[in-house]
């Protein structure tokens, strides 16, 4: 029990001493001496003191060799603390002030990496996402020979699985409310934002379903043109999935198209 008193008592004393010496460090008027300090904290992984030293000194020395570095060294402190939303700011603001530097490249992936860890769950709103995805996309252009560029994208496409993820769901929910003719632009939006999705072939079969719900519940004089949409609709699906699960459903709505086209024309 005294031993572990004694080596609490040796860690708070430690902590002062830290403590006293820092304050003077911020104390001192040399900015080298702050600079300096800076820099071994760094080292140290010390990055909240990192930051505080930097941020009081890096206004002044502007301009300068020891201001690049220095900038450098914050965006990561940011970074290393879990600050994103900083870091992503200040390896952006390198980039767009050292743009002859060695660390640039690196500077402007971390800038995109930064914003790829802002990305939200699917549910959330995707802008930060979108501009993950932009940056990576930049990066990529930008050095498509560098060590990093295979890594964006993969970032890239985990980020655009979350985009399609989101807009899948989307498509679901303006089904289930729904609201006819906005699920409608959705579902053609969708179709254009992902092609290749595997959801393809749901969504597509709901734009049948929603359709022909929409003419059932329109007004008389409407109702003829959005049965002849849903056909449209029918038929673009089967000629891209042609043998869907949906098919039997989809060539029901089909058939009661046909049969409530065919009343307009009678009553004609």
């Amino acid at each position: 029990m005294r031993e572990i008193r004694i080596l609490f008592l040796l860690i708070i004393a430690v902590s002062v001493v830290g403590c006293s010496k820092f304050r003077k460090i911020q104390k001192s008027g040399d900015w080298k001496v702050k600079y300096e300090a800076a820099l071994a904290y760094y080292e140290k992984e010390d990055y909240h003191r990192t930051i505080i030293l930097l941020e009081d000194i890096l206004p002044i020395i502007r301009g300068t060799a020891e201001a690049e570095l220095g900038n450098f060294y914050l965006a990561y402190s940011y970074y290393y603390q879990k600050q994103y939303i900083l870091s992503a700011h200040h390896f952006d603001e390198f980039v767009r002030i050292y743009g002859r530097s060695e660390y640039v490249m690196e500077a402007a992936y971390m800038h995109a990496y930064s914003l790829y860890l802002q990305s939200p769950d699917y549910q959330l709103d995707q802008t930060v996402t979108y501009e993950a995805v932009a940056a990576m996309q930049k990066f990529i252009n930008k050095y498509p020979a560098s060590d990093y560029a295979k890594e964006a994208d993969k970032i890239i496409d985990e980020l655009q699985q979350k985009l399609e993820k989101k807009a899948y769901e989307q498509c679901k929910l303006y089904y289930k409310l729904r609201r006819y003719k906005a699920a409608l632009v959705v579902y053609d939006n969708f179709s254009k934002d992902f092609p290749d999705s595997h959801y393809n072939e749901e969504v597509s079969y709901l734009q049948i379903e929603t359709s022909f719900d929409y003419a059932k519940e329109s007004i008389r004089n409407r109702q003829e043109e959005r049965y002849k949409n849903t056909i449209e609709f029918y038929l673009t699906f089967l000629d891209k999935n042609p043998n869907s699960k949906f098919l039997k459903d989809a060539e029901k709505i089909y058939a009661n198209c046909i049969e409530e086209i065919t009343k307009f024309a009678d009553s004609n």
